[in-house]
């Protein structure tokens, strides 16, 4: 577990699904035993996978602490508060504002402003071009970090000036004074990733979801909170940046400050996917015109940010930023901050393999043809190709071929069932034959058995009771679903124990057949022979208590005579 970076999974709770990777636009995730690790270097925190892991395994980094550490160091800390809490929270500014005072902000601001900031010197830099060129919004870091990292070639079009939240943090320390602190907070994970390496500029990021944690922690009812009197947004309030959570909201604002469209193409794009397709084909020096790409990671606009944390629906968090954005007259045509930042490419490096590399890899799974690389998906990977080059690269494990465990399934269960001395046969639901090993035509085809061990299908087909006089059994088995025990079931001179048993309900039925002829007679046979050492022991004993029965008379004869003679001897001594 790596919980240092702002995506981490937890082991144990992990199922080895592959959702994370087969949702992973950049394949960021590691499969080590048995568990979907987050590869940071590779990763642009859009938190795609968090969102959808099934178990809950993905996390993300609480940063909470964090924050109380700031308190601790008596430094006054101001919140960047992302322009989609109004659809998320549902509450008046005054009550929004109080409850964040109340865990320990000196102050509250809307991130909104540094959105207008952007705004502002975004068509500053379009209107001053005086080439058909492509320009691509710095709003969102997922955006960025995934052009940087896997579309390099574009980073010299990303706009060279930092994010509304970045900007909008440059204006609190330009008004308030380098020594406060700030922390963000919305729906966004990448601010995390963004605030660790701008820690100049955002102390700490926090989402929806740790500051319902905190406020939970500290017994505070968001709806119910008394208002701290003078529960204003510092240093003022935001108007037509508040658009920016929603797709096209930047481009409005834009539109706002003022842009020749006759001359500029603006185009809204969310989701990687989107933005992925969008870049293909383009051929920067045939453009006929401007362009500028309002890029956002998250479909549909921050509004759907993976950290949102609300059970409204997506609709009405987005009608409420729209009904409560404020317009102004007249946008100034300079901006009152800029922070800019030159974009370089940090492309993640890809990985080669020779073709014997990839053979050998295609083969572990057993991937002998092309036929045999059926690209299915279960891995989480597009085709096999692209799963064995994670194999190679330690990403990856056998294991997570579907097919390829499959058919170690299938052979494991094979080899146990070619090998068992008893007859094993499974029938369909219409008693017909649907496999046997070799014991079952041995026991039950012997006259044919060449004939049909030599055939790939073997008696597959074929009615049970034509082969069997039990067939009756599988019939009982397939309608009852229950498992019937025969024991000693005579066929001919022969004694067979059955066990039948339903595969699949009301489909498959299995049975194994015992001959026990042999154990039986055996068992006849001891029995006998102790009947006979019985009858014999019996005997001897008799004959032995028939002697011992003569011998007592004769002893008491004699001794009776002796006692008489003794007696008449006595009475002449008289």
């Amino acid at each position: 577990m790596n919980n240092l970076y702002p995506v981490y999974t937890l082991k144990n709770e992990c199922h080895d699904c592959y959702k994370c990777i087969r949702e992973c636009h950049v394949k960021a995730i590691k499969i080590q035993d048995n568990s979907a690790y987050v590869i940071g270097e590779r990763c642009v925190a859009c938190g795609h996978c968090v969102m959808v892991c099934p178990s809950g395994a993905k996390r993300v980094r609480n940063d909470i602490d964090k924050v109380k550490k700031l308190f601790l160091q008596n430094k006054k800390v101001y919140v960047s508060l992302a322009p989609s809490w109004v659809g998320v929270y549902s509450v008046k500014k005054e009550k929004m504002i109080s409850a964040l005072k109340k865990l320990g902000f000196e102050g509250v601001s809307e991130t909104a402003l540094g959105a207008q900031e952007v705004s502002i010197e975004c068509a500053k830099i379009i209107n001053s071009s005086d080439k058909n060129e492509m320009f691509i919004s710095s709003a969102c870091p997922v955006i960025v970090d995934y052009i940087r990292m896997y579309k390099p070639k574009f980073a010299k079009n990303i706009v060279p000036i930092v994010s509304p939240a970045l900007t909008h943090a440059g204006l609190l320390k330009k008004t308030f004074g380098d020594d406060i602190a700030v922390v963000f907070i919305g729906p966004c994970i990448a601010k995390k990733k963004e605030s660790d390496s701008h820690q100049e500029l955002i102390n700490a990021s926090l989402t929806f979801e740790e500051l319902n944690l905190w406020l939970k922690d500290e017994d505070i009812n968001i709806h119910d909170i008394e208002e701290i009197e003078g529960s204003e947004f510092v240093p003022k309030g935001a108007y037509e940046g508040a658009l920016y959570p929603i797709e096209g909201g930047m481009n409005e604002t834009i539109r706002k400050v003022g842009i020749d469209e006759n001359k500029v193409s603006l185009i809204s794009i969310s989701s990687i996917n989107n933005f992925d397709k969008a870049l293909d084909g383009i051929e920067e020096d045939k453009l006929t015109r401007k362009i500028f790409i309002e890029a956002l990671g998250c479909e549909g606009g921050c509004v759907n940010g993976p950290c949102l944390s609300t059970e409204r629906g997506i609709i009405a968090v987005t009608s409420d930023v729209l009904t409560t954005t404020k317009y102004r007259d007249e946008v100034p045509k300079e901006p009152e901050v800029v922070v800019s930042e030159n974009y370089k490419p940090q492309p993640v490096e890809k990985r080669k393999y020779t073709i014997e590399q990839i053979d050998e890899a295609l083969k572990r799974i057993s991937k002998h043809s092309q036929e045999d690389e059926l690209n299915c998906s279960g891995c989480g990977y597009s085709t096999c190709r692209d799963f064995v080059n994670a194999l190679i690269a330690g990403d990856a494990e056998t294991s997570m071929c579907v097919s390829y465990m499959r058919k170690i399934a299938v052979r494991k269960a094979a080899a146990l069932v070619r090998c068992m001395p008893a007859a094993v046969v499974m029938v369909d639901k219409n008693y017909n034959i649907l496999e046997t090993n070799d014991a079952f035509l041995k026991m039950f085809c012997s006259d044919m058995y060449d004939v049909f061990s030599s055939r790939e299908e073997g008696l597959k087909g074929a009615a049970i009771e034509r082969i069997v006089p039990f067939g009756d059994i599988f019939k009982t088995a397939l309608r009852s679903g229950q498992d019937i025990h025969k024991e000693h079931y005579a066929i001919g001179d022969k004694l067979y124990d059955i066990s039948a048993f339903t595969i699949e309900s009301g489909e498959i039925a299995g049975a194994v057949i015992t001959d026990v002829t042999k154990s039986e007679m055996d068992r006849e046979k001891i029995a006998k022979k102790a009947r006979d050492v019985i009858a014999k022991n019996i005997a001897t004993v008799q004959e032995i208590a028939c002697l011992l029965g003569e011998h007592m008379v004769e002893t008491e004869v004699l001794l009776d005579s002796i006692a008489k003679d003794y007696e008449s001897n006595t009475e002449e001594d008289k």
